[in-house]
């Protein structure tokens, strides 16, 4: 069995964090939220993987992960010149594919629980396709799959009145039967050629799909909030560790994670969970937490952060309170005239604000 992690679109609900770069190498926890995916496929023993890419900083996909041998993997790359939706981009792996099954997964996609299981049932199985639903609060937003006497009979591509509230997720267990139906489709009205409504032409010819319904954590990250969400989550779930310098005056509560190198100076406080990277400096009473990440190379002096995340090599400095933001990398932000105002922040990559 293949994978194809979906790593193109413009990411247009995250700018200015996706001015520079794609969103799925946006950290959570201070990793690309595609590495989630690959690790996914990885641990479901998919090691052959394809990862589509197109748009800003598609060069910087190829940077990081390479031919995936430092992630246990081998990887190809297929460029869709532009986002003309996800049937499209799976069309573009027909001669990737082969005749064997395949595992697509959304790039921007986090789930908590393991899919090798998924993975299993659908290679030993007679079914043309497998998908995994979950029910969510704003349908209108998704896929929407109905079902009856436990079968799927209708899918739908972000129903204006939806009927269910079971979303079809970003992972798509398909056969090669999907390219021929996908070379009849016709444009949604969103311009796009549309995963489910191949999926539908399936369920129109008769054919086999299995369905899951998810109860663990999945998180469609399209938004900011829905990647501190999953910031949150995946931090409540790691293991403390760590390999820095804590001075002796130093609090440390809850589940933290501290990288190589870092110094937290006296007078800090780190309230987990918290993630912080590698060579960082957290000094003059800074407080950490909870649910934070910091990226490597990042300096706090004498500042607030809490449900937050800051990316590399940023500086924090002055008396400043920062609460549900996102930092991207090469951020300065200097507070001088201290308040005790609360700040929300969303900067692109190199932003340098004085206050």
């Amino acid at each position: 069995m293949k994978g194809i992690i979906l790593h193109g679109g413009h990411g247009t609900r995250l700018r200015p964090l996706t001015h520079t770069g794609p969103k799925q190498l946006l950290p959570i926890a201070n990793k690309p939220m595609s590495e989630y995916c690959l690790e996914s496929l990885r641990d479901a023993g998919i090691t052959d993987i394809a990862i589509i890419i197109g748009g800003i900083g598609s060069n910087k996909v190829q940077e990081y992960y390479g031919d995936g041998k430092n992630f246990g993997v081998n990887l190809s790359y297929i460029h869709q010149d532009s986002p003309k939706g996800i049937a499209h981009a799976v069309r573009l792996c027909k001669d990737f594919v082969g005749k064997e099954k395949f595992v697509v997964f959304l790039g921007d996609n986090i789930i908590q629980k393991s899919i090798d299981e998924y993975a299993d049932n659908f290679l030993n199985s007679d079914a043309d396709a497998s998908i995994l639903l979950c029910e969510v609060d704003n349908p209108s937003q998704f896929g929407i799959a109905e079902i009856e006497n436990g079968k799927i009979i209708k899918l739908t591509e972000k129903p204006k009145v939806p009927k269910t509230n079971l979303a079809v997720t970003g992972i798509y267990f398909l056969t090669p039967l999907i390219f021929d139906l996908i070379d009849n489709l016709k444009p949604s009205w969103r311009n796009e050629f549309e995963i489910v409504d191949a999926l539908q032409m399936l369920l129109d010819n008769h054919k086999k799909i299995k369905y899951y319904i998810i109860t663990d954590f999945w998180k469609d990250t399209g938004t900011p909030e829905d990647i501190l969400q999953a910031n949150q989550t995946i931090l409540e779930n790691m293991k403390n560790y760590s390999y820095g310098i804590k001075e002796d005056d130093v609090i440390l509560e809850g589940n933290i994670m501290i990288g190589k190198g870092t110094i937290i100076k006296n007078g800090s406080k780190i309230i987990g969970p918290v993630i912080i990277g590698e060579n960082c400096l957290i000094s003059d009473n800074s407080n950490i937490g909870p649910n934070t990440s910091i990226g490597d190379n990042s300096k706090l002096s004498n500042c607030h952060i809490e449900r937050s995340i800051m990316m590399s090599n940023c500086e924090i400095t002055g008396n400043i309170k920062i609460k549900n933001s996102i930092i991207a990398s090469n951020s300065y932000i200097l507070q001088k005239n201290p308040n005790d105002d609360e700040k929300i922040f969303l900067l692109g990559e190199g932003t340098k604000i004085i206050l």
